[in-house]
């Protein structure tokens, strides 16, 4: 049996990437380990990553490995140095990053339809930390979907929904964009709402990220 670890710094990502799992990959043995300060933190930090948040990483990961996980998701996509950091201590299993295998799918997509990418988040840390992970080749237009994660919190997920849908529309309409690409976990419930506003494909970090985990491992 499979053992996966999902490492998450926002309670709203649990849900999301355990229904994609239930749906793709069911056979997999799942465990949760939540951090819901590291965001908070990363938020309030006025230097933002630091070593002491990379050793709270590095803390999670051990625990995850120390149990018999034989791969790693995180679910946290403003955190890629960190990230990175737990890549090279366990180079034995695969750590994913969440959002690297929807930056390859989307990559892929954009460069077959000559289009640019519209990037859509609602943690402002994502945005100045995911973009560099795109491919230089691709042209990556970002929008905040701002208000989305504070209506999240509330239980107004109906609010959340439109506030990316809007967000996304203009990427769509004001920047040219062709393909959609949700930055967070938390944000693959407004898929559907995002579809039906935009007209153009829309990628999840979830979908992807799940298909290229249990690539890697099989």
């Amino acid at each position: 049996m499979t053992r996966i670890a999902l490492i998450h710094a926002l309670a709203h990502s649990i849900a999301p990437v355990n229904d994609a799992l239930a749906r793709a990959w069911p056979e997999a043995t799942r465990m949760n380990l939540l951090d819901d300060s590291l965001s908070a933190d990363l938020a309030a930090s006025p230097t933002g990553i630091d070593d002491a948040m990379t050793r709270r990483f590095l803390a999670l990961a051990d625990y995850a490995v120390g149990t018999g996980a034989q791969g790693i998701l995180f679910t946290c996509s403003a955190f890629g140095p960190c990230i990175d950091a737990v890549k090279r201590r366990h180079a034995s299993i695969p750590v994913l990053k969440p959002n690297e295998a929807m930056v390859d799918d989307a990559a892929a997509l954009a460069t077959t339809r000559g289009v640019r990418i519209g990037l859509v988040a609602t943690f402002g840390p994502t945005l100045r930390s995911m973009p560099p992970e795109f491919p230089p080749a691709v042209e990556l237009r970002t929008a905040l979907a701002d208000g989305a994660l504070d209506a999240l919190n509330r239980g107004d997920t109906a609010r959340h929904d439109e506030l990316a849908a809007q967000a996304a529309r203009h990427l769509v309409e004001r920047e040219g964009c062709g393909v959609i690409a949700l930055a967070q976990f938390s944000l693959a419930r407004a898929r559907p709402r995002v579809e039906a506003a935009c007209g153009v494909p829309v990628l999840t970090t979830v979908d992807s990220a799940v298909r290229a985990l249990r690539a890697r491992l099989h």
